[in-house]
């Protein structure tokens, strides 16, 4: 698995896998406003722009997204195919490489918050449903949480 920060020729293509993982797990437990905040998202060209990117690739294939503004986690996408796999443990490893002293936050979807946990991030407040329709649970991972790219999900 190749693991490296996309080009923002790359970013398209990277929210595409973003919106289609959304769509399958993410987007049944959304009203339709939250759905199409998620997606005005996705397509705001200067939102991506402020994200810093990584793709976990596979033979060439982006397999696997994680987009950070600052330390703060906007989009954590894994294609179905590669679930349960260790890439999601993989990219939050290449993330922490530069923030391990800092902590780092998430509005985890509901279908994450699992997810999240096994990566050592802990709830900081309960589940919320903004005006735009997104339902989401504050989280936060500490600089003292293990987060090892050889523990599989």
């Amino acid at each position: 698995m190749e693991l490296r920060i996309l080009s923002r020729e790359e970013k398209p293509e990277a929210m595409a896998l973003c919106w289609r993982v959304f769509l399958q797990f993410e987007a049944p437990d959304y009203p339709p406003e939250g759905v199409a905040a998620f997606r005005s998202y996705i397509e705001d060209a200067e939102a991506v722009d402020a994200l810093t990117v990584l793709g976990a690739f596979d033979n060439g294939a982006l397999t696997g997204v994680l987009g950070a503004e600052g330390n703060h986690v906007a989009l954590f996408f894994v294609d179905p195919a590669y679930h349960r796999r260790g890439v999601g443990r993989a990219l939050m490893a290449r993330l922490l490489e530069d923030r391990r002293t800092e902590a780092l936050t998430v509005n985890a979807a509901p279908y994450a918050v699992e997810i999240y946990r096994r990566l050592g991030f802990r709830p900081t407040d309960r589940e919320r449903l903004a005006p735009d329709g997104i339902r989401y649970r504050p989280m936060e991972r500490s600089p003292e949480s293990d987060c090892s790219p050889s523990t599989r999900l």
